[in-house]
């Protein structure tokens, strides 16, 4: 490739802009003749040079044909280049996310994650909308981040996660010892008023807070990871692996924990 097609030229425009430098103004016959371009292509090689003003034409009769002065020939061939080269590196960078995107994990579309410290009312709301999902029965395993809190924050989540509850839902509780201590002297009373079968054991510890809603779905507390006090928020999962694994570890605990209440 000469060095005017790698500025964009096909062979036949660079034949007829290099004869127009030597022969100066002639016609479209003319060129053909000179430039050995056919003269069933001369007017579309003419008509093409003439859009990119790289050629003029001369109004006379007939028509005659100027080159254009090479250095700005030369400089609108480098900018049609650098424009078709920024367009072609867009269509890259597209593709590549498209690619990027293709090439990562599809985001699993059976979890979801809820905001909301300790005691927050949108947690309490969402508690309630939790556990009106429940069927059959709920499993709640009750550690950090609730063991440094006081009952007054804990308050409007408990009475959330009851109020969602159904009459013929069965609910058990494991509080590890510390959540224990946390619990005010009415709670025997206020789990006896409940509608749901409600059974509470305990455990020394409890590592994470957890719960399994008819085992087919689990939300996990995430720790603030600066306030020990608080959490992040709460993230649901359905997928069956992670509820089972959750199920499971709960019964080992279930198994090692005594009643809270006689």
């Amino acid at each position: 490739m000469t060095e005017l097609g790698e500025l964009g030229l096909s062979s036949y425009e660079e034949k007829v802009y290099r004869t127009l430098l030597v022969t100066g103004a002639v016609t479209a016959a003319e060129l053909s003749e000179t430039s050995g371009v056919p003269k069933g292509r001369i007017y579309d090689v003419l008509n093409g040079l003439e859009s990119r003003k790289l050629i003029w034409r001369r109004s006379n009769d007939p028509n005659q044909y100027v080159a254009v002065q090479p250095e700005t020939v030369v400089d609108r061939l480098l900018a049609e280049r650098a424009y078709e080269l920024k367009q072609e590196w867009t269509r890259y960078r597209e593709k590549a996310e498209t690619v990027r995107s293709n090439l990562l994990p599809t985001p699993p579309t059976e979890s979801s994650f809820w905001l909301g410290s300790l005691g927050s009312d949108e947690m309490s709301t969402a508690l309630q909308q939790h556990m009106r999902t429940a069927e059959n029965v709920v499993q709640a395993a009750v550690g950090p981040p609730y063991e440094d809190a006081t009952w007054e924050t804990l308050q409007s989540e408990v009475e959330g996660f009851f109020d969602g509850a159904a009459a013929d839902l069965s609910v058990n509780l494991l509080f590890s010892e510390k959540v224990v201590t946390v619990l005010p002297d009415r709670f025997p009373d206020l789990i006896e008023n409940q509608s749901a079968d409600v059974t509470v054991r305990t455990i020394p510890e409890v590592v994470l807070s957890f719960d399994i809603v008819d085992n087919v779905e689990t939300t996990i507390d995430i720790p603030h990871p600066v306030s020990g006090e608080d959490r992040i928020g709460v993230v649901g999962i359905k997928e069956s692996r992670v509820v089972s694994e959750f199920e499971q570890y709960f019964q080992q605990l279930w198994a090692n924990a005594v009643p809270l209440l006689e």
